[in-house]
């Protein structure tokens, strides 16, 4: 859990006497920089008094309020450990529990377990569980599965969503059936097993199918077997594919943990594999199809995703894409009557890394939730942005490929030795047009992206750079450096000269009130309408959209639009707050509310990527968050953010 790596990244540089730099933070922790510096945010928004970290040009270390502030972490997880116990041990009797002695057993008065039950009854609205009492007697009722799935829900609240491994497992089980040496033999053995029948294994679903089995072996062994549903056993069809799925699973469960799955939990957990952690895994779209891909699901698709192609202009047309994409929505749809659904760990890394792909899975699955009822949620859209990016890829790398220029004075063949060495060494991001031999060639000549010369450069700029004519190591490294900061000066140029068009003094407001993400969408939104820019349809759109998948795509900046182009002109309004304000289940320092009109279509990429690239740096933001108080200030310290 996030909370878990806060606390964890307090006790550490409570350890420590001095700095210590975000990167060093994230290996300790086995994060990225990028949530080393959002947990940071998130413990210093939390501490009333005194900040718990304090940064600087050397990095983090605990600030005065540090130790106060784990302390009061601390007392504030007691409760939810406790909250879990008890479910636990309502699971775990089906008799039911008396309140006496469960007071005695958590080491707490009757009056905290009473408080504790009100608060279990809330957390079981919705699970198809009751909890019924008789005098001192609390039982709950309900399924086997629904029973599966609050467990499963108590699982992931302590386990840390991010990764997997089998250690936490074990410890959101509390059980001692299932040991983390078995889990991860399991999962190597489940996934060679499934490799064998041909399937690719999705490994970061896998964690989740993982914990199911595990909660299922402990259940079995605890006598709580499910029940087999009429005609769906593995038995019932040994070489269907829950037949043959089901009787692995069967058989690595007795070999690993001890237990003999009956048939209505090895046809569950068989369901659960082929929906949440394989695909397909040989030929394309033919065989595909013969993989039961719904007519209506595979039609739904190919709507949306031809809608999708046009409105965001990509290439999404591939009839491999667009099965394999179907089955997954087929896959979801399933899990969905089930309430089983599937975490993504790479959701925010995708988010915030590729906003534009992941816009593009918003939109889709907008489509989809109203033509198919499909569900949505951030992990579901994330693994649709993952189909998505894996299509354009193919299409972006052709766009991103910058032309060269080598000037390398001839001597025998070595201009030739060069290119072929630039060819193989930079191929996939740099294509040679030219080759020049002359010791004084006219440098104001070359229209190329870059000139790679052995010689000194008559000229000055990041487009040349010098090369040795035996291309080494290091010589790649500086023409991939140079090719990188090209690229983004002509994305942030091509920004610049957008947002100069789009921004507005009347649209801009600082401070910016702390009070929700919806009420901010209303009041910028608002200012676009007293403009004549927008109308309030527009603006309960952006409230709908926002309400689908949060758009803080950074620790800083949310960009709220809707999916629906209909501005009368493209117009951004601004809002700066003095600190942070609440955005979705995390908080942003800037809002930038983005009106897109039809005819600015090619637009859309440019300034919603790249406003989301400025303010992924942290020194940028901080630096047009103190200065930009006023509409000038905040124009001025954007340009000079974007020119570098």
């Amino acid at each position: 859990m996030t909370r878990q790596r806060q606390d964890q990244l307090l006790s550490v540089l409570l350890r420590q006497d001095g700095w210590a730099t975000a990167a060093s933070l994230a290996d300790q922790l086995g994060v990225t920089p990028r949530s080393v510096r959002s947990y940071v945010a998130a413990l210093n928004a939390r501490v009333d008094e005194a900040d718990a970290v304090e940064s600087g040009p050397a990095g983090y270390r605990a600030a005065a309020g540090a130790r106060a502030a784990l302390r009061a972490r601390a007392d504030e997880s007691a409760p939810r450990d406790r909250l879990h116990a008890v479910v636990r041990l309502l699971l775990d009797e089906p008799g039911g529990v008396d309140l006496y002695e469960t007071a005695d057993r958590l080491h707490v008065s009757e009056a905290t377990v009473e408080s504790d039950l009100a608060r279990v009854r809330a957390l079981l609205e919705g699970t198809e569980l009751v909890l019924e009492r008789e005098r001192e007697t609390i039982r709950l009722r309900g399924t086997e599965a629904a029973q599966r799935r609050l467990l499963s829900r108590l699982a992931h609240d302590e386990m840390d969503a991010g990764s997997f491994h089998p250690e936490s497992i074990r410890h959101a089980l509390a059980g001692d059936v299932v040991g983390p040496e078995a889990v991860a033999a399991f999962k190597i053995a489940l996934v060679r097993e499934l490799g064998a029948l041909g399937y690719f294994v999705n490994e970061l679903a896998i964690s989740d199918v993982l914990l199911h089995i595990a909660i299922a072996a402990d259940r079995v062994a605890a006598g709580r077997a499910l029940e087999t549903e009429t005609g769906s056993g593995p038995a019932r069809d040994p070489q269907g594919e829950i037949g043959r799925v089901g009787g692995q699973i069967t058989r690595l469960a007795h070999e690993h943990f001890g237990v003999r799955l009956g048939e209505g939990d090895a046809a569950h957990l068989a369901t659960l594999v082929l929906t949440r952690v394989v695909a397909p895994g040989r030929g394309s779209g033919s065989d595909l199809a013969r993989s039961g891909v719904d007519p209506v699901v595979e039609e739904a698709v190919r709507a949306e995703v031809a809608r999708a192609a046009g409105d965001y202009q990509v290439d999404l047309v591939d009839d491999a894409f667009l099965l394999r994409l179907a089955l997954h929505v087929q896959n979801l749809l399933r899990r969905a009557k089930e309430q089983a659904w599937t975490r993504n760990p790479l959701t925010r890394s995708l988010k915030s890394s590729y906003p534009m792909i992941f816009e593009v899975a918003v939109s889709i699955a907008s489509g989809l939730h109203d033509r198919l009822d499909l569900p949505v949620n951030d992990d579901e859209i994330a693994y649709i942005a993952m189909h998505i990016g894996g299509r354009l890829e193919r299409s972006r790398k052709s766009e991103s490929i910058l032309t060269a220029t080598i000037v390398c004075p001839g001597y025998y063949e070595l201009h030739e030795l060069l290119r072929s060495s630039v060819d193989r060494s930079l191929g996939s991001a740099i294509e040679v047009t030219h080759v020049v031999t002359s010791v004084d060639p006219d440098w104001r000549a070359f229209d190329t992206d870059l000139v790679l010369s052995t010689i000194e450069p008559g000229l000055r700029g990041d487009r040349f750079v010098r090369v040795q004519p035996f291309l080494g190591e290091a010589d790649v490294e500086r023409v991939q450096q140079a090719a990188a900061r090209l690229r983004r000066a002509r994305r942030l140029a091509r920004l610049r000269t957008e947002l100069a068009r789009y921004l507005d003094a009347s649209a801009f407001v600082h401070p910016l009130e702390d009070v929700g993400d919806e009420a901010i969408i209303r009041r910028l939104g608002g200012l676009l309408v007293q403009a004549g820019l927008i109308d309030q349809d527009y603006v309960d759109k952006t409230v709908q959209r926002e309400r689908m998948s949060s758009t803080a795509f950074t620790d800083a900046l949310a960009v709220p639009h809707s999916l629906h182009m209909t501005a009368r002109r493209t117009a951004i309004a601004i809002g700066v707050a003095d600190g942070s304000v609440a955005w979705g289940d995390g908080r942003v320092q800037v809002v930038a509310l983005a009106a897109f009109s039809e005819s600015d279509r090619a637009a859309f990429q440019t300034v919603f990527e790249q406003l989301v690239e400025v303010f992924s740096e942290r020194e940028s933001v901080q630096r047009l968050v103190r200065r930009g108080t006023t509409f000038e200030s905040f124009l001025d310290e954007l340009v000079a953010v974007i020119d570098g």
